[in-house]
């Protein structure tokens, strides 16, 4: 019959594009990683990645027109059941490059006091 194992959805070999609207600062606050040195996010979403794989994000921030397109690494993954009921998806590290660390910057601009919050995140 054929090889064993799943097919990998990555196996074209370009990115997959996820666009991600956020439209209140709490959603915002619940998915920024400020933990990765140059920033990310948490996508949820139930397609199966691989740490390293490439992903293109097209990212809407609340209150701003702007769109803006980053192209990320799968940095981690939370599994489907996941223990403490998180959400199933990935962490999405953002590359070291200077439109993205502008990006950084305006997201915790949004976020201001609330970046240093005690409130649960989908994060790390």
């Amino acid at each position: 019959m054929g090889a064993a194992g799943a097919a990998t959805p990555a196996a074209t070999g370009r990115p997959s594009v996820i666009q991600l609207v956020f439209r209140e600062k709490g959603a915002l606050y619940a998915a920024y990683i400020p933990a990765f040195t140059d920033g990310g996010l948490f996508v949820p979403t139930t397609r199966e990645y691989t740490l390293g794989d490439d992903i293109y994000l097209l990212l809407s921030l609340p209150e701003d027109p702007q769109r803006y397109p980053v192209a990320g690494k799968i940095a981690w993954i939370t599994p489907a059941n996941a223990s403490g009921g998180r959400t199933q998806g990935v962490g999405v590290r953002f590359p070291a490059d200077e439109k993205t660390r502008l990006l950084r910057l305006r997201i915790e601009q949004i976020l201001g006091t609330n970046i240093s919050s005690s409130k649960p995140t989908q994060t790390l």
